[in-house]
């Protein structure tokens, strides 16, 4: 097969209405025609046409042409960008009946393009995934000869008259589909930086170029290549143009200079109208797009009762820690850009708003932009009150500033945020956690790639907080070699109808799985993985629409490709460390990191498993028996202490998975004794209880206190040796222990678990049943 072979399409002319990228910004919502130059290449094996001279053999590129200009030409109805047009594009192309197109090269080239440069345009590289469904392995954004005259050189005469310059800069990405940039904010921001500069080498310049390109795509999950080259054309008399190509990432921009440092500021974000759980993600996506702010740090996510105009709608609350050079104000002004760009729009004081965000401490200083003193401290009016002059009154913040920085010294009040929390009299409406759902697959036109909430669930972690009743989760192996059911359900129409019984019952969420964790069970590829998997999943979608589903896979091509098709859940045994995890082994971080990348895609909750790699083995916690009768047994410390450990990495410093969305698992049966088991099983509360960990002097706050817990204890191992103890003692297959299941969910959910995973859905949803009616 001649691989190589490819059908090309070169500069289509399409005349398409787009609402952002013209030479001159149009109003909000008004589009232009503007003119486009897209180009295609199909791999695809001529090799039979050729030796037929036959039509039929080949891929019609008269109807590839016909595709799109019938498509896209003239139409009326407009669209966002040219990531939308590419995205609709390739729905196109792969979806067409009579062309079946394996994968394609796409370029979109916008001729007329904003002011200063030549043009603008994407390149995409897809291939099909499934039926009428593609990803995207490699995309490139780029800005053609954009010219600017600038001090640039050596010589004196350099030095004295501005010459031209003339830039070509792309953006690589690679495996992270379809992203986005503001095309006229990125070649406003190179124009006036290379009008404001004044470098003696071209080679200087073009990576100063780089620089600011990477500053301006700010913090992405995904770490892009940036090219620049930036040419002189009057440098030589007998040559067109001297020129530097360069080519940057990340790693490579310079460190912040020792006279400015970034400063910790605590920011407060809230909405109580429209998708509230997508407006505080959209905000903080804006706010990590800025190249000078990094968010470290999150707190759990909180529903609460209006304060003070208490007749509106309950909000979702939360608090982030960003790190940023921006002074107080200029932060104080892009924060209000965000809340304009959500949706934000006037109101009463205190009123209903699509999402509002707040400087609450900025560093340890104490600031007042006011002139003048006011009577009313909350109308502000633009000006800025560091510490927030409320802050000390507010549960609403002080809570979620409790779950990151609980021993941070108030500067005015000189007392812990903790102790301020405490003072607080008990309220009538307390705040309760909350795990958002996103609706999976996204869209592929989704602003900044944020999905809309299929819905939430309310969590208790602590006997403090209001009781939230324990929920079942149901468990969908498609695997034939599971150690509870395998080959029961790894056809579509057996998964159907396991889905079907498992909502029927009150399952909350289905967990669908493809490769067993067994002890000794076979060694599947990812690939292999992927196709039980994803079908299932995508039918199961189909069918049940508002139905949370997990994917329990530690593999992130596996978690990628099931959230693709509808899943909006990870539940990984390794907590994102893959298999060689324990003892932690390099390819440990680099699963870690793709893991992350994908939560944060897909906004997905995230489970969390204690284990020590292979389930039936290191299960020795003597490091840890300096615990004592201090704050439980040896192994809960070892879980609190190990799994904590990961949580952090996971939750904490650029990238981190919203703490939001973390639900932790402490691993029964992976990697204890059946004394341990029953340990962890029956103290499951001080798991995630809010106490110290570690030996004395180097005790610290419990890195699991006030996660959400999920408990699997159906059918496992070590029920089946407490059955055959005693003199009635009795030898069990795992689906015979279904009634010493029972035992083990009534446990868990009298330890406060937010979640039991089991197999036997109706009866365990009984049993949770009575369960939550007891305690």
């Amino acid at each position: 097969m001649a691989i190589d072979d490819k059908i090309r399409i070169n500069d289509l002319f399409l005349t398409v209405p787009l609402s952002t990228g013209a030479v001159w910004p149009k109003p909000p919502g008004q589009a232009a025609l503007q003119p486009l130059l897209v180009s295609l290449a199909v791999p695809f094996d001529v090799s039979t046409a050729a030796a037929t001279d036959d039509l039929v053999h080949t891929i019609n590129y008269s109807r590839l042409c016909s595709l799109l200009r019938d498509g896209f030409n003239e139409r009326t109805s407009p669209i966002e960008n040219l990531e939308t047009l590419a995205s609709q594009m390739l729905d196109l192309l792969f979806s067409s009946n009579d062309i079946a197109l394996n994968a394609v090269y796409l370029k979109i080239v916008q001729s007329r393009a904003p002011l200063n440069c030549k043009a603008i345009g994407v390149e995409a590289t897809a291939r099909r995934s499934q039926p009428a469904l593609w990803v995207v392995d490699s995309m490139k954004h780029f800005c053609e000869n954009l010219e600017c005259a600038t001090i640039v050189g050596v010589n004196a005469c350099e030095r004295e008259e501005r010459q031209l310059v003339r830039v070509n800069v792309s953006i690589e990405w690679d495996g992270c589909g379809l992203q986005r940039i503001d095309f006229r904010g990125w070649t406003r921001r190179l124009y006036e930086k290379i009008d404001q500069s004044s470098y003696q080498m071209l080679e200087a310049l073009a990576s100063y170029i780089a620089d600011e390109t990477l500053r301006h795509v700010g913090d992405s999950p995904y770490k892009p290549s940036v090219i620049v080259r930036a040419a002189k054309p009057c440098a030589i008399v007998f040559a067109g143009s001297s020129e530097i190509e360069v080519t940057r990432t990340f790693s490579d921009l310079p460190p912040n200079s020792g006279e400015q440092k970034a400063t910790r500021v605590a920011l407060a974000l809230g909405s109580n109208l429209g998708d509230r759980f997508y407006n505080i993600e959209l905000a903080l996506r804006l706010l990590e797009a800025d190249s000078l702010v990094t968010v470290v740090d999150t707190s759990f996510l909180y529903e609460t009762a209006p304060m003070y105009v208490t007749d509106q709608p309950s909000f979702i609350n939360c608090a982030c820690l960003v790190e940023t050079e921006l002074e107080p104000t200029d932060l104080l002004k892009l924060l209000k850009q965000i809340e304009q760009t959500v949706g934000r729009v006037p109101s009463v004081r205190n009123g209903p708003r699509t999402v509002d965000l707040d400087i609450i401490l900025y560093g340890d200083e104490v600031i007042d932009t006011r002139q003048n003193p006011r009577k009313e401290l909350d109308d502000l009016d633009g000006e800025l009150v560091v510490p927030h002059p409320r802050l000390s009154e507010r549960e609403f913040v002080l809570r979620p500033l409790n779950d990151m920085i609980p021993n941070v010294i108030h500067p005015v009040l000189h007392r812990r945020l903790s102790a301020l929390l405490a003072a607080l009299p008990p309220s009538d409406s307390p705040m309760q956690k909350v795990v958002p759902f996103p609706q999976c697959p996204i869209p592929h036109d989704a602003a900044l790639g944020v999905p809309r909430t299929l819905t939430h669930w309310l969590v208790s972690t602590s006997r403090d907080e209001p009781r939230v009743g324990t929920r079942v989760m149901a468990t969908l192996n498609t695997t034939p070699d599971s150690f509870s059911d395998g080959s029961q359900h790894d056809t579509i129409p057996a998964a159907l109808e396991y889905a079907a019984a498992a909502v029927a019952a009150g399952a909350s969420i289905l967990d669908v799985g493809g490769y067993s964790t067994r002890p000794g069970a076979a060694v599947v590829s990812p690939d292999e993985e992927i196709s039980r998997v994803a079908p299932c999943v995508a039918q199961i979608r189909k069918t049940h629409a508002q139905l949370p589903m997990s994917v329990d896979t530690f593999r992130p091509a596996v978690a990628r490709a099931a959230l693709a098709a509808g899943a909006n859940c990870i539940n990984d045994v390794y907590a994102f460390t893959g298999e060689a995890s324990y003892p932690v082994s390099p390819s440990a971080a680099d699963c870690m990191a793709e893991m992350k990348a994908i939560a944060r895609e897909f906004a997905a909750p995230v489970i969390l498993m204690h284990s020590r790699g292979d389930a039936g083995t290191n299960k020795d916690y003597s490091a840890y028996e300096y615990v004592g009768a201090r704050s439980g047994s040896a192994v809960i410390e070892g879980v609190r202490v190990e799994l904590g450990a990961k949580v952090e990495q996971i939750v904490k410093g650029k990238g981190g998975v919203r703490r939001w969305l973390v639900i932790v698992d402490p691993g029964v049966g992976f990697s204890k004794t059946v004394e341990d088991n029953l340990q962890v099983l029956r103290d499951a509360a001080s798991v995630n209880a809010a106490l110290d960990v570690g030996a004395h002097p180097a005790q610290r706050r419990n890195p699991l206190a006030g996660f959400p817990q999920l408990i699997g204890t159906s059918r496992k191992s070590f029920l089946g040796v407490i059955l055959e103890r005693g003199g009635g003692g009795k030898k069990t297959e795992p689906k015979d222990r279904d009634w010493a299941t029972a035992a083990a969910v009534a446990c868990a959910v009298q330890q406060g678990a937010a979640v039991v995973r089991v197999h036997k859905t109706q009866e365990m949803a009984d049993v949770v049943h009575v369960a939550n009616a007891l305690w």
